[in-house]
């Protein structure tokens, strides 16, 4: 079965995903004019945005909406993604990892901006997503359903069987033959238990657990990765010179294909940064905004956080090392702590232990809103959703006791047919995410703070949108 999956995963990224992506990406700078560069200051305003407060309620800010996404984004795929991209394709698959952010911005912008346009009431709180933008604009429920369906399978069940895994990994350091201990079972327990006390709790507990977590594990890990720069600065120019000697290398890039650092890297690009998949809509419905463009911006930060700042800070630590990454020996979370074990010394291997911990729960939790999301799009009945949240937990104790591969090739394969639906979506809808971002630096230029009014724009179906 997993030899199956595995070229299955293989054909998906070596040749229709990588010119979607890729062509998506070009096409949305294009036509927004590099809008994830050009508003870059206007979008790190609105994050220091409060959120607004209806019928004593405080609604979820541009900021929680942030760092909910951002808790998905930058999970173990920044530390043991970025370490497996290394060892099997080369430096050079950072080099694609970078521009796959670059041009993937212009994808998150669209997105969550239209996931903004079309989000719905969800009680006192909103949700919405690309589920939501198929029903509402494409008159397409089917094809809401379809893209649920495969985001609950690549985040319930995929994603986080791997944050459990990885964290259950990060401890054979130091637990001889761990995976053949009872070990992996009580940690499974542990981290399920955790995990089950946040989301009982409810959209408001997720908001809260990850603006405190992610800000604080972020700068602790960036923190890390510049002392470590700094520490091996003469290095950096051969670091930067093999990253782009390997990047434009035509066995690196061509060879094999499927394994080459073009592939590679933005297969895990995708992984880490997420940008056109469609999962970071979820978050973006959900904040309490005046205009939609704003969470749009937004979640270009996101994934410049994610890929620009994390996973290079990651890249770098494994660089300078000295250490070789090897495939299926030494690659995932082992390649990283033997490099940060020569960087910085044993306690180092600690520091990225607790990283593990802190970057996958906070995956976890975010990952759950998503799939919470669209459960609630399929069918909204309180029955299914505590049904759901316990295959959830389930899901997290036997990911921890998981095989590597596996969960790899079942989270590379949903997210892939992920992203396909959801560009498929967005390359039809694109039109309206331009007409949005026209509108609102039009009132930008005014010197106004944007407001979104849907009918003066001839945009319909907008329900928790009212004009003034």
């Amino acid at each position: 079965m997993n030899d199956i999956l595995s070229k299955v995963n293989d054909f998906l990224y070596t040749y229709p995903l990588l010119f979607l992506l890729v062509g998506t990406g070009v096409y949305f700078t294009v036509r927004t004019k590099g809008v994830q560069l050009r508003l870059l200051k206007d979008a790190l305003k609105v994050i220091l945005e409060k959120g607004e407060e209806k019928d004593g309620v405080k609604q979820v800010s541009s900021f929680q909406a942030l760092m909910i996404s951002t808790a998905s984004r930058v999970g173990t795929g920044n530390i043991a993604g970025i370490a497996t991209a290394i060892a099997a394709g080369g430096p050079g698959s950072v080099f694609w990892m970078w521009l796959m952010a670059l041009i993937g911005g212009a994808s998150a912008f669209v997105e969550s901006t239209l996931a903004q346009i079309y989000k719905v009431k969800d009680g006192k709180d909103f949700r919405g997503g690309p589920s939501y933008y198929m029903e509402k604009a494409l008159k397409k429920r089917w094809l809401g359903v379809v893209f649920s369906v495969l985001l609950i399978i690549c985040f319930a069940y995929g994603f986080n069987g791997l944050q459990s895994y990885n964290m259950s990994s990060a401890l054979e350091y130091y637990i001889p033959g761990y995976t053949d201990t009872i070990y992996p079972v009580f940690v499974g327990g542990i981290i399920a238990a955790a995990t089950a006390a946040v989301i009982f709790g409810g959209v408001h507990r997720i908001g809260f657990i990850t603006s405190v977590i992610v800000p604080v594990m972020a700068m602790g890990y960036l923190l890390l990765g510049a002392f470590t720069i700094v520490t091996h600065i003469t290095v950096l120019p051969e670091v930067f010179g093999m990253i782009l000697r390997s990047a434009f290398d035509f066995r690196a890039m061509f060879g094999g294909m499927a394994g080459s650092a073009v592939v590679i890297g933005i297969k895990r690009g995708l992984f880490s940064n997420e940008a056109g998949m469609g999962s970071a809509p979820n978050a973006a419905a959900s904040a309490s905004v005046s205009h939609p463009a704003k969470q749009g911006m937004v979640q270009v930060v996101s994934v410049f956080i994610d890929t620009i700042l994390i996973c290079s800070a990651t890249a770098m630590m494994l660089l300078v090392s000295g250490v070789e990454g090897v495939p299926a020996k030494l690659d995932g979370i082992p390649f990283v702590q033997a490099a940060i074990s020569v960087n910085v010394g044993s306690w180092g291997i600690h520091f990225i232990t607790f990283s593990i911990f802190a970057f996958a729960f906070s995956s976890l939790i975010g990952n759950y809103y998503y799939a919470e999301s669209n459960i609630k799009f399929i069918k909204d009945n309180k029955v299914l959703l505590a049904g759901f949240r316990i295959t959830c937990v389930l899901a997290v104790f036997f990911g921890a006791q998981a095989e590597f591969s596996l969960i790899w090739n079942i989270a590379d394969i949903t997210m892939g047919c992920m992203a396909a639906v959801n560009i498929a979506a967005i390359l039809m809808l694109g039109k309206i995410a331009f007409k949005v971002l026209k509108d609102y630096e039009k009132q930008r230029k005014m010197g106004i703070d944007p407001v979104f009014r849907p009918k003066k724009l001839g945009i319909m179906d907008t329900e928790c949108w009212k004009e003034e």
